[in-house]
């Protein structure tokens, strides 16, 4: 039903009327020191396709690369944060692969389920959509400050918290609404990520007032605390988005290469308000950030307010 051709979350094949398969596959090295905290974050990311999808998670196997001059202690606790993450997500892990490398990476591979009928694509959100986003952005620059003492202990803990956390929550509120397109904001940033979701028919429109963010992030893109990662997005989506009147700090954080980040969902605009209230009362910290539009000279176009 759904392979690369559309740069999607995931892959889905269709069993049967009733079932379709949702795979998906997901690694990188660690950007948190803590082997726990780690293996947590690594897992919630790779089971965000499967609720961008519109799916459930049902089995999951680890990925590893792992240096044999590392204690085997610091595997255990990774595979002990990823395993919590799949039991929270409600699957079952079963098994996986290792390779000796020179550097740690970790991961899963995730089959989920979903109705046919009920496939979430990215590129089919339709004029007039809302669109919500359900984590705050500024995760990459947060950490990437962090590292070089240019950021708060309560600033990161924070980002933590927030790449850890499921994307399950919002999936299940998302799933009551009548939504149309939806995918999850991580490497390419949230532009990067619209960018995929727009057909050649259509266009974006982004209220970057309305983009929840974490504060310090804003303080630490306005001192040029920015990564490299965000410089390779802006090059990606440059030619397709047109900034008015936003700040250079505030096109760093929509552009900010995120870890485990939140959903982009494409709502109906009646059902938007309640699909805010209800995300909000359960925890969820999401935002009404734009909307879309019939084609426009840019595919993306980002206002100040």
């Amino acid at each position: 039903m759904i392979g690369y051709d559309s740069s999607d979350d995931a892959a889905v094949y269709k069993i049967n009327d009733d079932v379709a398969i949702i795979q998906t596959l997901d690694f990188f090295p660690p950007m948190v020191e803590d082997p726990f905290t780690f293996g947590k974050i690594a897992a919630a990311n790779a089971l965000s396709d499967v609720y961008a999808m519109g799916g459930e998670v049902a089995l999951a196997l680890n990925i590893v690369a792992f240096p044999e001059k590392l204690d085997p202690g610091i595997l255990g606790e990774i595979l002990r944060g990823g395993a919590e993450k799949v039991r929270e997500a409600g699957g079952v892990l079963a098994g996986g692969h290792s390779i000796h490398d020179d550097s740690v990476k970790y991961g899963l591979s995730v089959m989920g389920t979903v109705h046919p009928g009920r496939v979430l694509a990215n590129n089919t959100p339709r004029v007039g959509d809302a669109m919500v986003l359900t984590k705050p952005l500024g995760v990459g620059i947060i950490t990437t400050a962090y590292k070089v003492g240019e950021a708060s202990l309560e600033a990161y803990e924070l980002a933590v918290e927030s790449m850890q956390s499921l994307n399950k929550y919002a999936a299940r509120i998302m799933k009551q609404f009548k939504v149309h397109a939806c995918t999850d904001i991580t490497g390419f940033g949230l532009l990067g990520h619209l960018r995929e979701m727009l057909r050649d028919d259509i266009s974006a429109v982004i209220n970057a007032g309305q983009v929840p963010y974490f504060p310090q992030a804003m303080d630490c893109a306005r001192e040029f605390l920015i990564t490299a990662g965000g410089q390779r997005n802006r090059n990606f989506v440059g030619k397709d988005v047109r900034f008015e009147n936003v700040p250079m700090a505030m096109q760093e954080i929509l552009l900010d290469p995120q870890t485990s980040g939140g959903l982009l969902i494409a709502v109906s605009p009646g059902d938007a308000g309640l699909m805010l209230e209800q995300m909000r009362s359960g925890g969820v910290q999401a935002g009404i950030i734009g909307y879309i539009t019939e084609r426009q000279d840019r595919g993306i176009v980002v206002g100040a307010d």
